[in-house]
């Protein structure tokens, strides 16, 4: 895929079961103030039920929610376990009078009772960047009418793209997964190997569950064990910034590339002061602000689609001051089939 410096690169939701985010949470909530008025004269009544509110991605996400529509109910797990805390959040809310549900789910069928309650009153579920796994859904008759997220082996392979542009043949490359097993962090991983294309050696992942502060420990493990890495591929922002830690500890900033993904504010100003080479930007902002979009449209009696691509894009100090000047929103244009 080719690199593009001044606009988005946008990426289908091919898979919906392959992806997921891993991240922590808080509890976080604004009770609804009513609906809002759309163009068919109904209400989108809507509440939201998200991962946690200590991690910026998923603050950023609940911006563009509100950003869209105020009134809307946002309520988050507890921490990145909290799957059956989550799960009580929606149930609770599910027997409210709310006409639409967005769900970000800790795994792929914690929300599933939930989901059945909610599809059994016939409202509107609309499913944002982790999906509900498709086969269980099915069985519980519990599937999402639309979904929107990003394709995590795109992100990757972009990552591993400009990767193959800073390295020699050869040389070693580390690489920081999230938590071991999770779909996201596999995705990210294998798209950053097939971007990459052979051009440096890839040493085996090592997993450091989503945390700077175990990322940096990781990555100074391997530095001293691989003095001559030469690059570090890290699955998100967070641990990107452990790592350019662990390699400012060694005294080799400036001498390792680090490309992480998310586009968090913090992991945009690492790109900024140098500390990270580049990220991948996800938008959890625009793929909020589209989930709550997707409330009003049907609420107007308008279909939803299956799914919908998020834009992603890489970014590197030569557009970072872009992506700076428009975060949380992205800094291009992208398609979005609920605007209007």
């Amino acid at each position: 895929m080719p690199q593009l410096k001044n606009s988005l690169i946008f990426v289908a939701a091919a898979s919906v079961g392959a992806l997921s985010l891993a991240g922590c949470s808080t509890m976080g909530g604004t009770p609804a103030a009513g609906g809002t008025a759309s163009a068919g004269g109904a209400q989108a009544k809507t509440a939201a039920v998200i991962k946690g509110l200590d991690n910026p991605f998923f603050q950023s996400m609940e911006e563009g929610i509100k950003a869209a529509d105020g009134s809307i109910t946002v309520q988050a797990a507890q921490d990145i376990t909290d799957t059956s805390g989550q799960a009580d959040r929606l149930s609770s809310l599910a027997g409210q009078d709310y006409n639409c549900f967005i769900i970000n789910p800790i795994s792929g069928n914690n929300l599933l009772q939930g989901l059945a309650q909610v599809k059994a009153a016939g409202k509107t579920v609309v499913n944002i960047d982790s999906p509900v796994d498709p086969k269980a859904a099915t069985a519980a008759n519990a599937t999402p009418d639309t979904y929107i997220g990003t394709d995590n082996v795109s992100a990757g392979k972009l990552a591993g793209e400009q990767m193959a542009k800073l390295v020699k043949g050869g040389e070693k490359v580390a690489v920081i997964g999230g938590i071991a097993g999770d779909v996201t962090s596999g995705d990210r991983v294998s798209g950053f190997t097939e971007g990459l294309a052979g051009k440096a050696k890839v040493l085996e992942t090592v997993s450091a569950d989503w945390d700077r502060q175990v990322a940096l420990t990781k990555a100074g493990d391997l530095l001293r064990s691989n003095p001559d890495i030469k690059g570090f591929f890290v699955a998100n922002d967070v641990m990107g910034l452990g790592v350019a830690r662990a390699v400012a500890n060694a005294g080799m900033t400036g001498k390792v590339a680090i490309i992480s993904v998310d586009g968090v504010p913090e992991g945009l100003k690492g790109v900024e002061s140098g500390e990270l080479t580049a990220t991948v930007a996800q938008y959890p902002y625009a793929i909020g602000e589209m989930g709550a979009q997707a409330c009003k449209a049907a609420a107007a009696g308008q279909k939803l689609p299956a799914s919908v691509e998020a834009p992603v894009a890489l970014v590197t100090k030569d557009n970072v001051g872009e992506a700076l000047k428009a975060a949380p929103a992205p800094f291009a244009p992208y398609e979005n089939p609920f605007k209007k």
